[in-house]
């Protein structure tokens, strides 16, 4: 066995462990520490490689990818779907450069199979890299969260779809066809943009996953064309995973992955007759002082995270008045709903930043049980996946979709800024029941108020 071969093998390896870590919130960062091992492994074994002629360009590349890498990895953790996103964008257009670099290079002397190979990576990497920039825009909000739809857009779309695949047909058989390569090219990024313009910002959490597994595809016909084993194999991982994780993402908001791609969900609609009741009634708002009563006298506290949270940076803030209650004997348990957030672990992140134990860290069927014996449910910036709509309004856009069960707390407390809608664009019928007032401010800010305000443990 080569060196080469060795560090290909013990990086695949470490690949391998690293998924398997993911998949417990208790194991990921060992996980994580896992595949970066291997990535390093991976790429120290790539410099073995005997078709290396020298050194420079790719001591260049390291240098300019380390600079980039540098200040990706100081952006915060509440912006971690953003960054996501770029990375799989960064990543889809270093594959799309070395499939045009490989056409370049031989052109008219590629083989039925390789071009093949050459034009799906190629169309795979360029709507990969615009779609993922166009997922970190709508998140960073750069461009409208909405959805943005138009007349006969499906129809364009998969005959746009259609005409790619036919191009890369095309190419197979006459791939001295420099003009088409370039049609390929151009209409591969233009498909990219549409392909996510009507997506909104609610199902983010699986188009973040589908871009990872288109991604990892990428990856992998990348690795068939330079016949590199390391790269088929952390490609097909990545883009299974990704796929796997797409369908549990889909599942959890009871959605297909037609309807992530075409549906426009997220798009603020009409209001039917039963949501507009909403707005007949009036909200009950508490201050801080009045909360803290509630949670004094509270024996069990859920609290629910959202992404109201990761945008006040409220974890830390969330995990001392946790630790208040902790100290004068309450049970304290975080409710998880998979798709709370932009992506997928999203809460989990946040609040593994902000050291809370994950064994409090609860997924959503195991809490749901729970939540009528709860004292109190403390809702933080989560809105749509806590709607009880959702369970009996058949016009709503999240008809259908498994949500936490907080209505049926004894109290619920909504930490929220102002009676907005969420990225479905309902009012939440939680907000005007007998049991739930609002305590409108900065999630941080209130917090750190009811923090101090909360009785120490004797």
């Amino acid at each position: 066995m080569s060196i080469l071969q060795f560090f290909y093998l013990l990086s695949a390896a470490l690949f391998i462990l690293g998924i398997r870590g993911l998949s417990s919130p208790e194991t990921a960062r060992r996980g994580m520490n896992l595949a970066s091992l291997g990535m390093l492994v991976a790429v120290v074994g790539t410099l073995f490689h005997h078709e290396i002629v020298n050194y420079y360009w790719i001591i260049g590349g390291l240098i300019l990818g380390t600079a980039i890498g540098i200040p990706l990895s100081m952006i915060p953790m509440t912006a971690v779907p953003q960054r996501t996103a770029l990375s799989h964008a960064g990543g889809a257009l270093a594959a799309c450069l070395i499939g045009i670099s490989e056409y370049y290079r031989h052109g008219v002397q590629l083989g039925t199979t390789h071009m093949a190979i050459i034009g799906v990576e190629v169309m795979l990497g360029a709507l990969t890299t615009t779609g993922s920039l166009m997922a970190a825009a709508k998140l960073q909000g750069l461009l409208p969260g909405r959805p943005i739809t138009y007349r006969f857009q499906n129809v364009s779309n998969i005959s746009l779809l259609a005409a790619l695949a036919g191009l890369v047909v095309y190419l197979t058989l006459h791939p001295g066809d420099i003009r088409m390569f370039y049609l390929l090219l151009g209409g591969s990024f233009l498909f990219g943009i549409l392909l996510l313009i009507p997506i909104g910002a609610a199902d983010m959490p699986c188009v973040i996953t589908l871009l990872n597994s288109y991604a990892g595809l990428t990856d992998a016909a990348m690795g068939f064309m330079l016949a590199n084993r390391i790269q088929i194999i952390t490609g097909s991982l990545d883009g299974s995973s990704g796929f796997i994780l797409s369908v549990l993402m889909s599942r959890a908001m009871n959605r297909n992955f037609i309807n992530i791609l075409f549906g426009a969900f997220g798009k603020v609609e009409e209001s039917s007759v039963e949501v507009l009741e909403v707005k007949k009634k009036s909200v009950k708002s508490l201050k801080v002082e009045e909360v803290s009563k509630f949670l004094n006298e509270a024996r069990s506290v859920i609290i629910v995270p959202g992404y109201g949270m990761a945008a006040a940076q409220a974890q830390h803030a969330v995990r001392d008045v946790a630790d208040k209650l902790k100290t004068r004997g309450a049970k304290v348990r975080y409710a998880i709903h998979p798709v709370a957030g932009r992506m997928p672990g999203h809460m989990n992140v946040l609040l593994a930043e902000a050291n809370v134990p994950y064994t409090e860290l609860i997924d959503m069927e195991e809490i749901n049980p729970e939540f009528s014996q709860a004292d109190v449910a403390l809702v933080v910036g989560a809105n749509d996946v806590t709607n009880p709509a959702a369970r009996h309004v058949k016009s709503s856009p999240i008809y259908g979709m498994p949500i936490l069960d907080v209505d049926k707390a004894k109290k619920v407390v909504v930490l929220k800024r102002s009676m907005a809608p969420g990225f479905a664009g309902i009012d939440n019928e939680l907000y005007v029941l007998e049991h739930t007032w609002m305590l409108f401010g900065d999630a941080k800010d209130s917090l750190t108020q009811l923090a101090g305000t909360l009785q120490n443990g004797t």
